[in-house]
């Protein structure tokens, strides 16, 4: 079962304010500092919401719906000498087993409709935000693998562009990024977790990686009403 559909959807906004007179130490990488992380239990999907503050020079952050050609696009076929596309049954040795991560069932590539099992590696560039999940055990913290069985997904995503336009423009705000899930509790029940964060501009700058606080998530649950 994959993540997306077992925890649903990602949901995030944006909050972004345009510099008038820009300070001159702002970055042109972006710059990320963590501000807080909530934990809002419902009655269906929980969301654990992570708040960001940042700083860029350009203000190319985000990434619309129709940022999908390279370097945006989310998978690279992968293709045999012959340039021919490596489906299942002609998979080499060195191929992974099947999985919905490795593997894309009679997908669009291109304009043709291909009707088999073709290989592909995710690209990673298809994303601008980036969460890895951390959990404590024994005194030490172990990354929690999304991408592994038997999730075989991610946390990572995408938010909007911040400007609508192209002209490079200082900028600095928040981003909130909430991540739905009906297992956080199951899952992580009342282990102490740690979240790590970078985002990326369009220019592929990669900012710092910041880290949450050690928390459960009963420390961070939004109070019920």
């Amino acid at each position: 079962m994959r993540l997306k559909s077992y925890f649903g959807i990602f949901f995030l906004s944006v909050f972004g304010a345009a510099c008038i007179s820009p300070p001159d130490n702002f970055p042109s990488i972006p710059k990320i500092s963590f501000k807080s992380m909530e934990y809002a239990p419902t009655s269906g999907s929980d969301s654990l919401i992570i708040s960001l503050d940042f700083q860029d020079a350009e203000g190319d952050l985000g990434l619309s719906a129709t940022d999908d050609d390279p370097p945006f696009h989310d998978v690279d076929y992968q293709r045999n000498s012959a340039g021919d596309l490596i489906t299942y049954s002609t998979r080499p040795s060195d191929a992974p087993s099947y999985n919905p991560i490795d593997w894309l069932v009679n997908p669009l590539v291109g304009t043709e409709q291909v009707n088999d099992t073709i290989w592909v590696k995710q690209n990673p560039n298809q994303y601008n935000i980036f969460v890895k999940f951390f959990i404590k055990r024994n005194g030490q913290f172990t990354e929690y693998r999304w991408q592994d069985p038997p999730f075989y997904s991610t946390f990572n995503g995408r938010f909007p562009r911040i400007l609508t336009s192209d002209t490079g423009q200082a900028v600095e705000g928040n981003i909130s990024y909430g991540m739905l899930s009906t297992g956080w509790e199951s899952i992580f029940r009342n282990d102490t977790i740690r979240i790590d964060v970078s985002i990326q501009d369009r220019a592929l700058n990669r900012s710092n990686e910041v880290s949450s606080p050690e928390v459960t998530l009963n420390q961070i649950a939004r109070p019920s009403n």
